[in-house]
């Protein structure tokens, strides 16, 4: 056996140093063809080949964007093709992808539309047949997707570097991937119109279709705006209104989303005991007034939840016959919907008051179906508020994905803490329900381009163990936001013991760079400061307590396995 797997290693070499022959580094990948002209059974040996790629770091850089394949988003395929995950395939390549029903997965890319059904060679490019060498598949739940059929369709060259393990994309796409109109209506990625009636819930239901059309079209789901309004963290009723970072705080918490069906609205009634029908673990919150930016969101990921100003009687502002508003004032927002979509010649003319420039977001209100056109109205690119507070639902997991979250900010990101730079150490302390893996953090983003560190210590005694965490994880995230870590290796720790999360997080230009929650003077928001211990350090080795010195929490979550349930 012994010589057997030795005549196996070194028929292998042989194929490899047939590859580096025919496939010096850089060439295109197609030319992997040349591998299977040298009198060598590909259904054998292009497995191997495929197997030892796979077994070493393999990169691939798509427009500057890196990926590897220790995240389980990209691997070689026994046929030799770069398989890359749909969320790779959108970030790198700039398309939008989603899949139906039908498991066809729908690629968009400006005017181009690509038809993938899953296990099937033959795919549709702008309705004409093409053949390819190898179809999508899905594995663990991750559609995977092969690169090198789609490099003309979705405009980018392709080449193999065999010496680094790896791949490089580089787009041949001029001017932006997105077109110029654009609705998810006509791809079944809308909810239905919802009607807030007489309450101030518009923030709820806003956020929740944002997540429904997240969702969509590969899960149906309606949630419950009664549940999130009335059994949030926050002391305020229906009537009184919110925002969205309560609604970020609700979501971020597991306290929701329920299902409609389990606490329907306007009864006034929540049951108690609901649990989350979906687990929300990231949130990215775009940038002021940058349209590129939600008209991607909305492209990629589904509804946008955003602010207007309405005024009472908004006839002066709004052309209700062409469903048209646009408002350029100074008042303060008062009023969340969603966007659905855009339109860039929407003439200017269309509006009561006109704006200066054509173009417009489709939105859609929570008013009913008898407003605008059946629910739905134009909002001028324009409009003093429209796009300047944002939400995107990037992450929506089953609530299988973890066993337990710990944390002590259910009022979530209230306030900014620092040292007057852009860096800083954070930690919060818990205690272990059982004996668990923990696997994760989350915490939010303040600012763009935000860098993290995060460590774990197993067995937290005292202040001074904050010094001696074990590095799980670290990176950089380009939006603000909520986001979910996990960590590049799971830290045990015993039931009862106290353990904890350590955050380095550098946000450039901030000098208050850490989400705090917080009670602001004069507030109604029910802050304990009783429920954890939290720290804070400006360089990791000096170390105060948070809720004593600053009365606040640090907003740092933990997500753990139950190790009895593996």
């Amino acid at each position: 056996m012994r010589f057997q797997k030795r005549f196996i290693v070194l028929g292998l070499l042989v194929v490899l140093v047939t590859v580096i022959k025919f496939q010096s580094a850089g060439e295109v990948l197609e030319e992997v063809e040349q591998f299977r002209g040298a009198n060598i059974k590909e259904d054998v040996f292009s497995p191997m080949i495929a197997q030892s790629v796979n077994a070493k770091k393999m990169t691939v850089v798509l427009n500057d964007q890196r990926y590897n394949n220790d995240q389980n988003d990209i691997y070689m395929s026994d046929k030799l093709n770069i398989m890359v995950s749909t969320e790779v395939l959108m970030d790198g390549i700039r398309c939008a992808a989603r899949l139906y029903e039908d498991n066809s997965l729908l690629i968009l890319q400006g005017d181009t539309q690509v038809i993938m059904p899953l296990n099937e060679r033959t795919i549709l490019v702008n309705d004409r047949k093409v053949e390819v060498t190898e179809a999508a598949t899905i594995h663990e739940g991750v559609v995977y997707v092969p690169l090198q059929p789609l490099r003309k369709a979705l405009h980018f060259t392709l080449s193999w570097d065999m010496k680094n393990n790896a791949g490089n994309a580089v787009s041949t796409l001029k001017g932006s991937y997105l077109p110029s109109m654009f609705d998810l209506g006509a791809y079944g990625r809308i909810s239905g119109v919802k009607d807030q009636g007489k309450l101030g819930t518009c923030w709820a239901f806003a956020s929740l279709s944002a997540m429904e059309s997240a969702l969509l079209p590969e899960q149906n789901i309606t949630f419950s705006a009664d549940h999130m309004s009335m059994r949030n963290s926050f002391s305020s009723d229906q009537a009184q209104g919110g925002e969205y970072t309560m609604g970020m705080a609700y979501l971020t918490s597991w306290q929701g989303p329920v299902l409609e069906e389990e606490d329907p609205y306007g009864d006034g009634v929540s049951p108690n005991g609901l649990k989350p029908a979906k687990h929300v673990q990231e949130i990215q919150i775009l940038e002021n007034k940058n349209l590129e930016e939600i008209k991607e969101a909305v492209y990629k990921h589904g509804a946008v939840q955003t602010s207007l100003y309405f005024a009472p009687k908004y006839g002066f502002y709004y052309n209700k016959k062409n469903a048209a508003y646009y408002y350029n004032g100074t008042m303060p927002v008062n009023h969340d919907v969603v966007i659905v979509g855009w339109d860039d010649a929407y003439a200017a003319s269309n509006f009561a008051t006109a704006p200066e420039h054509d173009g417009a977001f489709i939105c859609q209100n929570s008013w009913g179906d008898e407003f605008g056109m059946g629910g739905y109205f134009y909002v001028s690119y324009e409009d003093c508020n429209i796009g300047a507070h944002c939400l995107s639902y990037t992450n929506i997991e089953s609530v299988h994905n973890f066993d337990r979250i710990y944390q002590s900010d259910l009022c979530g990101w209230g306030g900014q803490l620092g040292y007057n730079k852009d860096s800083l150490y954070a930690a919060n302390v818990f205690v272990a329900k059982e004996k668990e893996d923990v696997e994760a953090a989350g915490f939010y983003a303040t600012g763009t381009d935000t860098s993290y560190e995060l460590y774990v210590v197993p067995e937290f005694t005292t202040i001074r163990s904050l010094r001696k965490g074990y590095k799980v994880a670290d990176g950089m995230v380009k939006k603000a936001g909520y986001y979910t870590i996990r960590f590049d290796r799971s830290v045990r720790v015993r039931q009862g013991g106290h353990f904890a999360v350590v955050l380095k997080i550098t946000t450039p230009g901030a000098n208050r760079p850490l989400a705090v929650e917080y009670a602001k003077e004069g507030a109604a928001v029910p802050v304990d400061l009783t429920d954890g211990l939290s720290y804070i350090s400006p360089n990791g080795k000096r170390w105060q307590n948070a809720e004593k010195t600053q009365k606040c929490n640090v907003c740092l979550k933990a997500y753990a396995k139950n190790v009895k349930k593996r």
